[in-house]
């Protein structure tokens, strides 16, 4: 198929860019990246196919860039940070949810007890009650 032959080609292109920005070669052991695929028969981290369909340029020999002075990336983010951090967010939704709900109870019922109140006042007053427009 000759898309798979084009996709293997773009991931080889693709990890020589990536080593020469770098300026770092991928350990032996250490797969590059979760793209490539490694070769039974060679112990390689890129096919054959795609060995054999990139470009020369990229493929063997990948282009000297020059250092540039990048900022620092940030901190690596933990999974049980953002856990904790979704954790706390849903927690405080759902403490917020929780008095919005308790705030409508609490209006209802001063609502109905007032009503109620009225109502029995009426009917001990006796006065007739009112018409609805």
């Amino acid at each position: 198929m000759k898309w798979m032959r084009e996709r293997d080609a773009l991931i080889a292109q693709t990890l020589a860019f990536v080593q020469s920005v770098t300026g770092r070669k991928v350990a032996a052991g250490a797969p590059p990246s979760p793209l490539a695929h490694e070769s039974a028969d060679t112990g390689s981290a890129v096919p054959e196919t795609a060995k054999s369909d990139a470009p020369p340029s990229l493929a063997s020999n990948p282009p000297a860039l020059p250092a540039t002075d990048l900022p620092p990336l940030p901190a690596a983010i933990t999974r049980s940070s953002i856990a904790r951090d979704l954790k706390t967010e849903i927690n405080a939704r759902v403490a917020s949810f929780r008095a919005h709900q308790e705030r409508f109870n609490r209006e209802r019922e001063e609502y109905f007890s007032a009503t109620l109140a009225k109502l029995r006042a009426a009917i001990k007053d006796g006065a007739p009650p009112r018409p609805r427009k």
